[in-house]
């Protein structure tokens, strides 16, 4: 029996969703409900395959974040998704630098804080750059590289 067909193995990067809820779960040491509830909240976005989702290892960093600043520093779930909109996660959660500048699931969805023209999506993108500029010649890390939850 032989078989033709090719297969293209691709890598798997910590942006690849390959954890079932059920799995992300036991791996965080929760209840699926829990990561429902923060899907429901819009503090992540697993990837969909039909009606399952899976998550990433970024996610699964992200949502440890997450959890660390709900039970360690006290911040309910509402309060993250407006500190969110005003500044990236890295300056929420006063991760040490060397931490920050590793970590591939840092969230940035703070609106920028540069002047820019309301609904200019292209004067947005331009704002965020600067932003995160500023931030780093000021010593402050981030390396922008993820603007939403998802």
């Amino acid at each position: 029996m032989t078989f033709n067909k090719k297969v293209e193995v691709q890598p798997i990067t910590p942006e690849t969703p390959v954890y079932s809820i059920g799995v992300a779960a036991q791996i965080l040491g929760v209840h699926p409900r829990t990561l429902r509830i923060y899907e429901d909240e819009g503090l992540i976005k697993p990837a969909r395959k039909g009606n399952r989702r899976f998550f990433s290892a970024n996610d699964i960093t992200w949502i440890g974040c997450i959890r660390k600043m709900i039970h360690d520093e006290g911040i309910s779930i509402p309060g993250i998704k407006k500190l969110l909109r005003y500044a990236p996660c890295w300056e929420i959660t006063d991760c040490p630098k060397e931490v920050c500048e590793a970590c591939t699931a840092s969230v940035d969805t703070a609106v920028p804080k540069t002047l820019r023209l309301t609904g200019d999506a292209e004067a947005e993108v331009k704002a965020k750059q600067q932003d995160i500029a500023k931030r780093q010649q000021n010593g402050g890390v981030g390396n922008g590289k993820r603007t939403s939850t998802s």
